[in-house]
């Protein structure tokens, strides 16, 4: 296999580990650094300069794209997908994660235990927005932050509505989030590759610190990581759309939560706390898929001349609930079931057999005039109570107040 890294940091301990692992099994590799590319487009035939000279042909790539060039680095990655070039981690993927509040709003409709989270933006929205996810201590976080640069601990409502104005005043987008004051000042990073953790260590914020990074000082102990906590790392990166990530959970009451998934994850912390060869469990995976890789079927299904990819879901009383896949007559109007999600399970192409129950939600390739039919009118989504007594004084507003205008 030809591999090319994309990285600006050559010397890096993660870059150096990545090279090395490839080499030691025999592979071609080539650090590449990500602003040295041309993107060249004509009709039929995407194409890539490096320091001015035609890019010689790769069967993969790895990106480690940094948070300051996300856009251009995601351009060259998007352009090496399009040349039919594996990549570890696809453009779509990197931007999904990158930005903190993006990935929330991806992972929330999922079940999947994230901390509550609030964004806003007048001031006005602050502190009922603070008393939303809990109240004082809140976590503040820049949406673009990283190795907890700008997250920040806010003891008292006061303190935090001073902080989110003073980061708002230099045009600064932050979240507040609810402080998940059981995990004491550690959290999980669980390094994914393809559908497995490969290795998971816990982090320990000291002294006064609570935040539990390596690069904050922190320390790192090595972790087997259950079910569950494997179970969530995993979704969490499948749904952003990486098959390499760095899942950082907090350890709450009712189990894992959510804070970030790095598209990525630093090798040097992981590696020397686990003794574990995180880089080549990366290189075999790379390799691997090189040989028989995965179609993104969001490019492939939908060319097809009236078919496409949705989602039906089974409300209660529907007359598919009780009733098995085979004998729900999907299969007759040209309609296959490619994956099941019931609760916080995904069954993979359930067999036919299986029972379909209420709230099932069923990801479906077939005949879109079909899959059209089967969808119920929505219906408007069951409201919070605190919700529900804020309606009135919604309605109250004056239109002005309401219109989108700056």
């Amino acid at each position: 296999m030809k591999l090319a890294i994309l990285s600006r940091g050559l010397n890096s301990y993660s870059t150096r580990r990545f090279k090395e692992a490839a080499l030691q099994r025999d592979h071609t590799v080539k650090v590449l650094d990500t602003l040295k590319f041309a993107i060249d487009l004509q009709q039929g035939i995407p194409d890539l300069y490096f320091r001015q000279k035609p890019l010689s042909t790769y069967d993969a790539v790895l990106p480690r794209i940094g948070a300051s060039i996300t856009y251009y680095g995601t351009a060259v990655v998007r352009q090496f997908q399009e040349m039919d070039v594996f990549c570890a981690n696809t453009a779509h993927g990197i931007i999904n994660s990158r930005d903190k509040l993006r990935s929330l709003q991806i992972l929330s409709r999922h079940h999947i235990g994230i901390p509550r989270t609030t964004f806003v933006r007048d001031k006005k929205d602050v502190l009922p927005a603070i008393k939303r996810v809990g109240g004082a201590p809140v976590v503040i976080k820049l949406i673009e932050g990283t190795q907890g640069i700008g997250v920040l601990l806010a003891e008292s409502e006061k303190a935090a509505e001073s902080i989110i104005e003073l980061l708002q005043s230099q045009k600064q987008n932050v979240l507040i989030q609810k402080f998940v004051a059981e995990s004491k000042g550690k959290d999980i990073r669980a390094f994914v590759v393809g559908d497995r953790v490969v290795a998971a260590m816990r982090r320990t914020a000291q002294g006064q610190e609570f935040r539990s990074n390596v690069h904050r000082g922190g320390i790192a102990e090595a972790v087997e990581l259950d079910e569950k906590y494997q179970e969530t790392a995993v979704r969490a990166s499948q749904i952003l759309g990486l098959r390499v990530a760095g899942v950082d959970m907090l350890e709450g009451a009712n189990g894992p939560q959510i804070m970030e998934v790095n598209s990525s994850p630093g090798l040097e912390g992981i590696e020397s706390c686990t003794e574990l060869d995180v880089a080549g469990s990366v290189i075999d995976y790379i390799s691997a898929q090189v040989d028989f890789p995965e179609i993104d079927i969001r490019q492939r299904l939908t060319v097809s001349k009236g078919y496409g990819v949705t989602e039906i879901y089974v409300p209660e009383g529907s007359n598919f609930v009780g009733v098995s896949i085979k004998d729900s007559t999907l299969t007759q109007k040209d309609i296959n079931v490619l994956t099941l999600y019931r609760g916080n399970k995904v069954i993979p192409n359930p067999r036919s057999d299986r029972i379909l129950e209420a709230e099932d939600k069923l990801l479906c390739f077939g005949k879109l005039e079909s899959m059209r039919e089967m969808i119920p009118s929505k219906t408007r989504r069951r409201r919070r109570p605190e919700v529900k007594e804020l309606i009135s004084d919604e309605l109250g507003e004056s239109s002005t107040e309401n219109a989108d205008e700056d």
